[in-house]
């Protein structure tokens, strides 16, 4: 893959621009290696493609109210305009110029960082492969709400597509995405269906960047769930509940743990018409897992970058649980965590590459206690 933006400096995003694919999967599978050692049976890489794989777009605002930059910052803070970048499908990047034209129609005055100005912050949009779209504005007060309500039916006839639009409100001047307060204005959830799967993901659910390759990793942890027919099993960061609902079976119960109340709104409604007992409950996963009397035969974790911790690894090495599944982010966050649960023995491993063109990836690791 070949990046103009990339080539002249302008964005730096893509450290491995340049790389071959293959060469970029190998030398993530080395180093996932190197961190995991012992006798582990890696199974082979998942791949998809490496362009037009992005199923999100976070754009920042920056420019002017008639002539909007979505992209990025540079080092100065000035815009840099990625509406071209080759990791979006057609699908979404074909939205980037009515957003942009609807920025100017509805007034939305790009943040100026340097200035701490204006009210438009971000925009953030998810494709789902249905092709519908769910739409964020992410913006400094309610000053502009209204002209976007006032406008919304024009966006809806320039993306007829777009299934959930909604505001959210970040007032704090800080490298922080998004704030606690969403705003909705058109629909509810966006539907991704995933292995036959209709997922609900409402404006603050989180789900992976790369839906080809996720749907890969849910199969490989249903897969093993399934080989050790678990009477239950526990979801915990379980987001919007794909591990969970993908082990959903006849007589199984599962419960999904994670601290994001939408996240849990979207897993049950997703949960609805899926077999066996199904319960998603909004807390920290490790403060819910040390306050249970009983244990699981199987937890799936899937945490973010900084990993599990010692008080939820040291709860596993002493629990009484003969199966966890652990998805990472993070293979340095990983090893560390594993090394706290040593009773917890890797057997099985698999590299995800969810992230091309970049060092990041996800790997699947099956633990089962010895």
């Amino acid at each position: 893959m070949d990046c103009l933006h990339f080539t002249s400096g302008a964005c730096r995003s893509c450290a491995l621009m340049g790389t071959p694919h293959a060469e970029q999967v190998a030398a993530k599978e080395r180093a996932v290696r190197e961190l995991l050692p012992g006798t582990i049976d890696w199974l082979p890489s998942v791949t998809g493609p490496e362009s037009g794989f992005r199923n999100k777009a976070k754009m920042v605002v920056s420019g002017s109210v008639e002539s909007p930059v979505l992209g990025i910052l540079d080092r100065s803070g000035a815009g840099v305009d990625l509406r071209d970048c080759g990791l979006y499908p057609p699908e979404l990047s074909d939205s980037f110029g009515p957003l942009a034209r609807f920025v100017a129609l509805a007034g939305l005055t790009p943040y100026d960082v340097r200035r701490r100005r204006g009210e438009l912050k971000y925009l953030l949009i998810t494709l789902a492969p249905d092709g519908a779209l769910m739409v964020r504005f992410v913006l400094r007060s309610t000053e502009a709400v209204l002209r976007i309500r006032k406008h919304l039916p024009t966006l809806l006839q320039w993306l007829p597509r777009a299934a959930v639009v909604s505001v959210n409100l970040q007032p704090e001047h800080k490298a922080v995405l998004e704030g606690e307060r969403e705003l909705l204005l058109h629909g509810e959830s966006l539907t991704m269906r995933v292995n036959d799967l209709d997922l609900h993901l409402r404006p603050q659910s989180f789900f992976q960047t790369n839906t080809d390759v996720a749907a890969a990793l849910y199969r490989q942890v249903r897969d093993w769930v399934d080989d050790a027919g678990p009477g239950e099993v526990w979801d915990l960061y379980c987001g919007v509940g794909g591990f969970a609902l993908h082990c959903a079976a006849p007589g199984r119960r599962l419960i999904g743990v994670e601290v994001s109340p939408e996240a849990v709104a979207s897993a049950r409604r997703s949960a609805e018409p899926l077999p066996g007992e199904l319960a998603f409950v909004a807390a920290d996963a490790t403060r819910w897992a040390l306050d249970r009397d009983d244990t699981a035969d199987v937890v799936v974790v899937n945490p973010p970058r900084r990993g599990i911790g010692t008080d939820l690894a040291g709860w596993l090495e002493s629990s009484a649980v003969p199966t966890v599944v652990y998805s990472s982010c993070n293979a340095t966050t990983l090893a560390r965590d594993l090394a706290s649960m040593p009773s917890l023995r890797p057997q099985r491993a698999r590299l995800l590459d969810m992230f091309p063109q970049t060092e990041h990836y996800e790997v699947a690791v099956l633990l089962q206690r010895t």
